[in-house]
């Protein structure tokens, strides 16, 4: 089959590999009808997760159709159109039974390097580093499915791919972002980002009852989108001081929860954006923490702080005595896919999504390097890309 195969930063290519076999009876292949290219492959993309192996294959966003089921799997049947949750789980381990997927505990067969740098391992990821399972990703013809038994989900009848992909990831991930917020009634809700995971947050928050929400970012088109698309008043952080903006615009109390929608490679001005840039470059930084400094300085005393981009290792110069003496709340991680399939599903089907409204571009797999390079560069106004087996 063809692949979207990593071979080292800024390098991917579409081989040809052999194809997946089940190896579990709890396994299931799918023939994959549509993938899409993550932010968060970025970091991957740009060298920044360890563990990558020349001809990983990439791409953790994708569903299609079931070709082949292990015996154990009774959820789904051959020719069921299914949706795949990024993150693997067991569906049985302690964290499971607490409907903590994104954490489970027996889903990672390198557990061990994980634990190594963070304690403890978090759930296996679909193309996501050796660091997470080195499990093949989706960015494929086909896929093997571990845990199919609870990582299937059946998609009813009368829904497009383009309606139904993005439940695999960053719709569940704006919504659990916007959920980490606790917002209330009357709420202001801050959103850094407006890449595909800030746009369902934008959203979700206003579903989740926000009274304003306000987007951060420097690109045009994802400003637009953000104001016209998804209702948010938008900052452009090149243009303003942002922290002084959100004063403002909040009457000096600042945004009831700030939510960082940007993660570990943020871009920025000013001398600090310079240091972060300098310390990565020779690998004394793992990360690039500048929309997140942002968001624990403009948030309301007493407020949340909900952290959906991702992050990878190591930070510098964070201002966690604003944070304690706000008296801050942060909530973050992986998202629990699987908690929110169903009812965002059924948010879909009611008509108050059509989560396609952040597709801008719409590839043939062979055209993949193509797609990351626009997407990273933000070429041809590009926001998402989905690409077609």
């Amino acid at each position: 089959m063809k692949a979207v195969c990593w071979h080292g930063a800024n390098d991917v290519r579409v081989d040809t590999v052999p194809d997946p076999k089940i190896l579990n009876p709890r396994d299931a292949i799918i023939k994959i009808t549509s993938t899409a290219i993550c932010g968060s492959d970025l970091h991957l993309y740009d060298g920044y997760i360890p563990t990558m192996q020349a001809g990983d294959i990439l791409g953790h966003e994708f569903m299609g159709e079931v070709v082949e089921l292990g015996s154990a799997v009774k959820n789904v049947k051959v020719g069921d159109r299914v949706v795949v949750p990024f993150t693997i789980a067991c569906g049985s381990c302690f964290f499971c039974n607490r409907d903590l997927w994104s954490l489970c505990d027996n889903s990672n067969p390198n557990a061990w390097m994980a634990e190594q740098m963070m304690g403890h391992s978090p759930s296996g990821l679909f193309g996501y580093s050796h660091l997470f399972g080195g499990y093949a990703g989706g960015q494929a013809e086909y896929a093997r499915v571990p845990f199919a038994d609870v990582g299937l989900f059946k998609i009813p009848d009368g829904l497009t791919d383009d309606q139904v992909l993005f439940l695999t990831d960053i719709f569940p991930t704006g919504y659990m972002a916007a959920e980490n917020c606790n917002i209330q009634p009357g709420d202001t809700v801050a959103v850094w980002g407006c890449g595909p995971v800030g746009q369902f947050a934008i959203k979700s928050a206003f579903m989740l009852g926000a009274e304003r929400v306000i987007a951060i970012d420097r690109v045009p088109e994802r400003l637009q989108m953000a104001k016209e698309q998804c209702g948010a008043e938008v900052l452009n952080y090149e243009e303003i001081e942002v922290g002084d903006a959100l004063k403002e615009m909040t009457g000096g109390r600042g945004p009831d929860s700030c939510l960082d929608a940007v993660g570990m490679e943020a871009h920025g001005t000013g001398p600090m954006a310079l240091y972060d840039q300098v310390k990565q470059a020779v690998r004394l930084e793992t990360d690039r923490p500048t929309a997140l400094r942002q968001v624990m300085l403009a948030c309301s005393k007493g407020g949340h702080v909900s952290l959906a981009g991702v992050y990878g290792g190591f930070l510098d110069k964070i201002p966690m005595g604003a944070a304690f003496n706000k008296g801050l709340t942060f909530k973050m991680g992986q998202t629990h896919v699987h908690r929110y399939l169903k009812p965002l599903l059924e948010r879909v089907q009611n008509g108050e999504i059509d989560p396609s409204f952040v597709i801008t571009h719409r590839l043939p797999l062979d055209e993949a390097k193509h797609g990351y390079e626009i997407f990273k560069h933000k070429k041809d106004n590009c926001i998402k890309v989905v690409l077609k087996p």
